[in-house]
């Protein structure tokens, strides 16, 4: 069992590294109720191995405390009542001190478990959920802080020591990769973890189309900002557009205006606009309105995976995800498509349930089909993706407002 030992010990170590740079009143902030606090996130993670694996299967095993359930429990009905998700800011207690301590001591038992204890099917089940439940809020720890800080009048950098990375002086001409007409499988196939959302495999039929070889870049964006994009309604689908006459918005998530110049905030800090880098931080509204101004479309999802299939099947070692601490979205390079990683892309595909789907019994049939409504997928990992969470197969799912994820555009055109 020494090997599920260290994949746990690692992914724990993670999260924890991601909450390094943080200041300790960082941990207790909640902008918005899309975001939650750090120290809500370290908490919530350590509940579900504590609440799923070591109180039902763990002989003898003493919670830590029978009040986190009521404060880390996220969205399961089933697992009791919980503090309500617009209220996570208020948990000045336990103290962030507190939560760490519950996560030694979650982790120390955790360790027992898998020492002593063959893992049957059912609770390897749950293991591997557990792991990449932890990964998934490790990509949300980082959005997060980004936007906890990003909304801060003092624009604090996230990563004051590091270095910001150097965007080229161009970038590869987009060019479209093309896809025969046909029938094609999408969907996951294999003995190795996934969610229930990817089963199974199935038949779609696509007609020629053709998908942009990289990603769309802030510079490429801009021009449908500068052209007046906005304030057009002619390309923006009816709710898009009640959307940024609600909200104002004038460019994507932590840009503005100084001094004439476009800014953005990253995790280094505020720099200005580099224009060979991928666009991020987009709404779907945003993502659909460019294309239509570009005369293309998104890609559906299974568009999007056949092509992955096709052009990048498997990830390159170039790919950039959490492990590279870049912090941000980086260029396209000759040769490399940003099928994975950097930003995660907008199809246009409501999130829905594959054919055959079947949602599983229990808690973790909370876990992504009770979802399936109003939102729509996004394919491909992000800079703040653990390198080992992503698959071509993944579906990640958003409301189509929603910016404070890296969010980025990668157009299709019927053919």
């Amino acid at each position: 069992m020494e090997h599920l030992i260290q994949k746990y010990l690692n992914t724990r170590k993670l999260t924890e590294e991601i909450c390094a740079p943080l200041k300790q009143e960082d941990y207790v902030a909640q902008p918005i109720v899309d975001v939650s606090p750090p120290k809500w996130h370290l908490g919530h993670t350590t509940w579900f191995f504590e609440n799923f694996i070591l109180v039902n299967h763990f002989k003898g095993y003493q919670p830590y405390d029978l009040q986190l359930n009521y404060c880390f429990n996220s969205y399961y009905e089933s697992q009791g009542p919980r503090v309500l998700r617009t209220n996570r800011g208020n948990l000045t207690r336990p103290t962030t001190e507190e939560v760490y301590s519950y996560r030694k001591y979650v982790d120390q038992q955790m360790v027992a478990f898998l020492s002593t204890n063959e893992l049957n099917t059912a609770v390897q089940e749950l293991f591997d959920v557990g792991i990449n439940h932890e990964q998934q809020h490790q990509e949300l720890l980082m959005t997060d802080l980004k936007y906890i800080l990003g909304n801060n009048p003092l624009f604090p950098a996230y990563l004051p020591f590091g270095k910001i990375p150097e965007a080229p002086d161009s970038t590869p001409k987009s060019k479209l990769l093309t896809i025969e007409e046909g029938v094609y499988e999408i969907g996951y196939e294999g003995d190795d973890f996934c969610f229930d959302n990817e089963r199974g495999t199935h038949k779609v039929y696509l007609h020629n189309y053709g998908i942009q070889d990289r990603l769309v870049t802030n510079g490429e964006y801009w021009a449908f900002l500068e052209a007046g994009g906005y304030t057009q309604f002619q390309w923006w689908q009816s709710e898009g557009w009640e959307w940024l006459k609600q909200t104002g918005t004038q460019a994507p998530l932590y840009c503005f205006k100084e001094n004439g110049k476009w800014m953005q905030y990253t995790l280094f800090g505020v720099q200005e606009i580099k224009e060979h880098l991928p666009v991020t931080h987009i709404s779907y509204y945003e993502a659909e309105a460019y294309a239509r101004w570009r005369g293309m479309r998104l890609p559906t999802e299974a568009e999007w995976e056949v092509a992955c299939r096709t052009f990048e099947a498997e990830k390159p070692a170039s790919a950039n995800f959490t492990e590279n601490k870049s912090g941000m979205p980086l260029a396209a390079t000759n040769g490399a498509f940003q099928f994975w990683g950097d930003a995660w892309e907008w199809t246009g595909s409501a999130y829905l349930p594959y054919p055959n789907y079947q949602q599983p019994e229990g808690a973790l049939g909370e876990y992504n089909g009770k979802f399936m409504v109003n939102q729509m997928v996004l394919r491909g990992g992000s800079c703040a993706t653990p390198v080992t969470h992503i698959r071509n197969t993944y579906r990640n799912f958003f409301h189509a407002d929603k910016q404070w994820q890296f969010t980025g555009i990668r157009l299709a055109k019927s053919l």
